[in-house]
């Protein structure tokens, strides 16, 4: 049977690719569809900055007049020049289990990238690492978190079968909240405060998170991560439109920053109540009900999704982190979370992963980016 493929030109199309991915996973309990006003948000020209400089294709494959799978092709210089690449990166892909979907997928997603110039391509990526990424590929039975992606099994052997091989894994570790945080955080936490002359901000709202701390923070944010996988260094635009996005519905009880003399954040990290069920329920949209659901996610919740968590190179390994779990675990077991998502981290950056040690904890998924020479 001949697949047909189709490049999205309209918005009407985008919507379409955008309701396919949520659509094919509508009756799977584990998967956390996003709503359908942020993909649109962030696929859309003139919405995401990241499409001022990043270049983009995408496409849908038809089988009996019906979209039966997606992939964005994207072209980010930003990264490539940073890396000293020619990669293309693939995303937003999920297709039914038939092999000529898929097949057909990567075929145009690879035709446009050779006619760039490109030498690879990688993913499952986004634009920056802000977006969902990795593939997953063990935790199937697990519920997804806002942040991540969920794909079925059977994605594994279409990729692989294509030729993809394995770039780098992330780990996602869920951690238990002791009922009684452990006293040797609050005295080591005061200690390295007074050894560094650190403090630990609270606030009473979230502009005054946001009009103090938040271009210091993606500053940090933007040192820490400079020589993990894939990062590129955000612009001033792109930050501006990632504190728009996230820093307007956090918890204020759910974060943790750390400043030194100057005020200047030196370490930090942001939480927030999962949001699964409630995207389960929402099933894309916002409205008339899903906006309901997301607020009450917010108030009434027993996992909390860890988004960001970053120390400055210079207070690394000096025993900053346990002035971060000193602020938001107390407060976690006092909400009534018992457990904590740490979201995808690296399996190369152990010193994140070791931090973990001191609370029981169970590395429970893991997913995977790759890679293809074309």
């Amino acid at each position: 049977m001949v697949i047909e493929i189709h490049e999205v030109k309209s918005k009407k199309e985008l919507k379409e690719f955008i309701w396919f991915g949520i659509n094919l996973y509508k009756n799977c309990e584990f998967a956390a569809p996003p709503l359908m006003m942020d993909d649109l948000l962030n696929l859309t020209k003139g919405s995401n900055p990241a499409l001022d400089f990043c270049e983009t294709a995408y496409f849908v494959a038809k089988k009996n007049g019906k979209i039966a799978g997606r992939i964005a092709a994207i072209i980010n210089p930003v990264a490539n020049e940073t890396w000293n690449e020619k990669k293309a990166r693939f995303g937003w892909v999920d297709f039914i289990d038939d092999d000529a979907v898929s097949n057909a997928l990567f075929d145009a997603a690879i035709a446009w990238a050779k006619s760039k110039g490109m030498h690879e391509i990688c993913g499952p990526l986004g634009f920056t690492d802000f977006d969902p990424e990795g593939l997953l590929i063990e935790g199937y039975d697990k519920p997804s978190t806002l942040a991540t992606i969920y794909n079925y099994p059977y994605y594994v052997k279409h990729i692989e079968d294509y030729g993809f091989e394995k770039e780098i894994d992330w780990k996602e570790y869920l951690i238990t909240i002791p009922e009684v945080f452990p006293e040797k955080y609050f005295r080591i936490a005061e200690i390295v405060k007074q050894k560094y002359k650190l403090r630990s901000l609270h606030f009473k709202s979230r502009k005054e998170v946001v009009a103090n701390y938040a271009n210091k923070i993606f500053d940090l944010l933007n040192l820490c991560y400079k020589d993990l996988y894939g990062f590129a260094k955000l612009s001033e635009k792109q930050i501006a439109f990632y504190i728009k996005l996230y820093f307007s519905f956090f918890r204020l009880d759910t974060i943790s920053i750390v400043v030194d003399e100057k005020d200047d954040v030196v370490a930090l990290g942001i939480a927030m109540p999962s949001f699964t069920k409630a995207l389960q329920k929402a099933k894309g949209n916002l409205f008339p009900f899903g906006w309901f659901y997301m607020l009450r996610a917010l108030q009434k919740n027993d996992i909390v999704d860890l988004y960001l968590m970053a120390v400055h190179p210079d207070y690394q390994s000096k025993g900053v982190n346990s002035i971060m779990f000193a602020d938001i675990m107390p407060n976690a077991a006092k909400n009534g979370y018992k457990f904590a998502e740490s979201n995808p981290e690296l399996e190369t950056n152990m010193k994140m992963s070791s931090q973990w040690g001191s609370f029981e904890n169970v590395n429970h998924k893991r997913r995977r980016a790759y890679i293809k020479t074309i």
